[in-house]
């Protein structure tokens, strides 16, 4: 009997241009509604944007406003605060 690996879904870094798994990026979706949000399942209805959970691709997110073109919204600063705090907690759970 083969044993079969499970294809690890790979997604697309919008800020380094990096293929990873899926797991080692954050989602951040934007509602019909225009209402931005960190989707931690990954299952929120909306346009998604991965990023790496990295800290230099946030900053550089945020530095060319990268987030905002793709989702295609206003992206404010408390955003990126969020997701550096994120970034920062899964770090120290390591």
């Amino acid at each position: 009997m083969m044993n079969k690996k499970r294809k690890v879904p790979m997604r697309k870094c919008v800020a380094t241009g990096e293929m990873k798994p899926k797991k080692e990026l954050v989602r951040i979706v934007r509602t019909k509604e225009g209402d931005v949000s960190i989707d931690l399942t990954g299952k929120k209805n909306g346009r998604g944007a991965y990023l790496s959970k990295d800290k230099e691709a946030v900053l550089l997110a945020k530095k060319k406003n990268i987030l905002a073109n793709h989702l295609e919204v206003a992206i404010g600063d408390e955003l990126y605060e969020e997701l550096l705090m994120l970034i920062e907690k899964e770090n120290k759970s390591i």
